[in-house]
């Protein structure tokens, strides 16, 4: 039980990819914040990005027009989030067809702020490795 409590405790430290994630930091040196704003449910604030990073000075937009392969990350990310609410409101809660619909409409309008945020931090962390201070 002890490992298991240890090795969790390593995936969110500081140099690994679900630490940058889940805290929005940099995927280079995970010191400066990845999105300008703290979460919020303003449309136009949700997915600003700094042009660089505050702290290493890496450059978000790898090249023109990275970001939109983070379409396919928010395309996954609302399938799943989709079949698990509609299995959810059928299946456990036995409702009819067009409540459940209903439902996974509105759970897929309050989660919109989410996943547009966390499918651009996931894509670019997929090609951006952390590097610690001294290798900067």
């Amino acid at each position: 039980m002890q490992k298991y409590v240890k090795l969790t405790g390593c995936m969110f430290k500081k140099g690994s990819k679900l630490y940058s994630i889940f805290n929005g930091k940099c995927p280079k040196c995970h010191e400066g914040n990845f999105f300008k704003y703290r979460f919020t449910f303003n449309p136009s604030k949700i997915t600003k990005l700094h042009d660089n990073c505050p702290k290493c000075n890496f450059k978000y937009m790898i090249e023109p027009s990275f970001f939109y392969g983070a379409m396919y990350i928010n395309y996954g990310i609302t399938v799943a989030i989709s079949v698990i609410t509609f299995l959810i409101a059928k299946v456990i809660y036995d409702l009819e067809l067009l409540p459940s619909f209903l439902i996974v409409l509105f759970s897929l309008i309050v989660l919109a702020p989410i996943n547009l945020r966390l499918a651009r931090i996931l894509w670019i962390n997929m090609f951006v490795n952390y590097k610690k201070e001294e290798e900067n």
